[in-house]
């Protein structure tokens, strides 16, 4: 892990501008701002070009040595094949609408992290070699050849940008930012430029599944483990379906939820809550050893790579039978299914249009995909009174809530987690309007860029999350952030240990887990943490 600045020194941020131009500011690659380099052994098993050792302190970064040639084929390439990149190269007239909406910018200080100016990287090398304006009048036309020195600007400044699409919120043109970045690093990986926090996940998701590189009867053991740990609280004896062909449903969720803190806890509560369903209305839901993986770091790598792992997850459903898919909390998961599974690998016409067994609800919305957010899902449930719950069981939790990004902005998922949470729980403080719903601020730590040796990065950006978290903490007592994305609940804890101290991270699922109530259970006196539930502690140390 990276060192870091103390919270009180990080807060000091210097947002005025350098005094030459930005052509002319060259770009400092430093310690705690950038993940490593890719493991060449990863670029390697996914088929990626030039996979070798490379550091991006060194000077040398042991490229092709065409590599100019390869960008320019690559670049000419993707504006022919994608409209919106070439739309997204000529419409911007740099009004700054974005400057001050990225987490990146407000968190660092840093120009070059204002979204039109990323962009304007790519931008400038994008005029020199297609426009006949950039090859007349060069800089004066906001034109720069791609020498080394643009193309290390381009990996360190795309790296610092988590795809969120905060800034497209506000551009008066609808430019998506996020997607000049998306082709920015498929451009860096023509020529092995990757950073190993992505490509050793998504080789790992290749060879084992999921993106932990976790075998098949290592996964299983961890749910069993789970099965133990659950009786322990609950009372309830539970079981777990594993690749049973012909069931009602597959269900498929981020590894992390599986085998990383607090994740596990949201992870038993899908647990609990399919066994519920089991035993009162009959559904079968069935889990996958082998697509063990919703999560698709491909996102980050290139349109075909993400192809490939959404793939999978259709692949084990087609194999096994079931009438649709499940999916769990996960936020760019469920970018890829809502905006891209069409396109790539859709429509998936051998599963059935999802609807619930239990209610009957028909999610239109998946028509095409044939995949069912879970909290759709649960929402659905207790609308139509399915789920007997206790919410004076998360009493000890004072919840406010974070809407992740990919679910938010990228598929509209916005009042059914509220509905759940506010069945489930008595105390519930929204953030500040302008921090929350389509407005909403990222982690920080979104886009592979989740690792430990960008921790300041990772501080600097998660800022303007932490400080509305601060505020209703202040305000409300908030003592719980809740939010419905793995890769939020991986990384929200060190920006709460290093912003506001006091606040833990929960998942929606665990929260329903601790307020359902099944017939036979013991007395409860803790949550699925182990903690005491309000006004059991004396009950719970016995």
């Amino acid at each position: 892990m990276s060192d870091i600045p103390t919270a009180e020194e990080l807060i000091k941020i210097n947002h005025n501008p350098p005094a030459t131009d930005w052509m002319d500011t060259p770009v400092n690659i430093r310690k705690g701002m950038y993940c490593y380099a890719s493991n060449p052994k990863s670029v390697a098993y996914l088929g990626l070009p030039n996979a070798r050792k490379w550091n991006p302190l060194d000077d040398d970064w042991k490229l092709p040595e065409n590599w100019q040639q390869i960008l320019h084929e690559g670049f000419k390439e993707r504006l022919e094949r994608f409209r919106t990149f070439k739309v997204y190269m000529d419409i911007c007239v740099r009004c700054g609408a974005c400057a001050d909406k990225c987490h990146f910018f407000i968190g660092t200080g840093d120009p070059k992290n204002m979204p039109v100016l990323r962009a304007e990287l790519l931008r400038s090398v994008y005029r020199n070699d297609f426009t006949t304006a950039g090859k007349v009048l060069g800089k004066i036309a906001g034109a720069r050849e791609l020498t080394l020195d643009v193309l290390k600007e381009w990996w360190y400044y795309l790296f610092q940008c988590t795809e969120c699409r905060r800034c497209s919120v506000f551009c008066p043109y609808g430019i998506d930012t996020a997607e000049i970045t998306i082709m920015g690093r498929e451009l860096l990986n023509l020529i092995g430029l990757n950073i190993d926090w992505i490509a050793t996940p998504v080789a790992n998701c290749f060879r084992t599944g999921n993106h932990l590189g976790i075998q098949p009867h290592a996964f299983k053991d961890m749910l069993d483990f789970f099965v133990e740990d659950i009786e322990e609280v609950t009372g309830i004896d539970l079981e777990v379906s594993y690749q049973k062909k012909g069931a009602d449903i597959l269900f498929i969720t981020p590894s992390g939820d599986v085998f990383a803190d607090p994740g596990t806890y949201t992870c038993m509560g899908y647990m609990i809550l399919f066994d519920y369903l089991k035993k009162e209305y009959g559904l079968d839901v069935t889990w996958s050893t082998y697509a063990s993986e919703g999560g698709n770091f491909g996102f980050f790598t290139s349109h075909e790579t993400m192809k490939r792992l959404n793939a999978k997850m259709y692949a084990e459903a087609e194999r096994l039978g079931v009438k649709w898919i499940l999916g769990g909390e996960c936020g760019h998961m469920w970018r890829v299914v809502t905006q891209y599974m069409d396109t790539m690998n859709g429509p998936a016409n051998f599963l059935e249009e999802p609807v619930s067994p239990i209610t009957g609800t028909k999610f239109e919305n998946t028509k095409s995909t044939k995949m069912v957010h879970i909290v759709e899902f649960t929402a659905d449930l207790i609308k139509h009174g399915k789920l007997n719950l206790d919410k004076s069981r998360n009493d000890h939790l004072n919840i406010t809530f974070h809407d992740s990004c990919n679910t938010a902005r990228g598929m509209g998922m916005l009042d059914e987690p509220r509905y759940i949470i506010n069945n489930v729980c008595n105390n519930f403080h929204e953030m500040p309007a302008n921090t929350i719903r389509e407005q909403t601020f990222c982690c920080g730590s979104g886009s592979g860029l989740n690792a430990g040796e960008d921790m300041e990065l990772r501080m600097c950006g998660g800022l303007p999350r932490a400080h509305a978290v601060k505020h209703v903490h202040e305000k409300y007592g908030v003592n719980s952030l809740a939010c419905i994305c793995a890769l939020d609940r991986a990384v929200f804890p060190d920006l709460m240990d290093y912003w506001v101290p006091g606040v833990e991270v929960t998942g929606l699922h665990e929260m329903v887990a601790n307020a359902l109530v099944f017939p036979g259970e013991c007395k409860r006196t803790t949550d699925l943490r182990g903690e005491p539930l309000l006004g059991m502690e004396d009950e719970a140390d016995e």
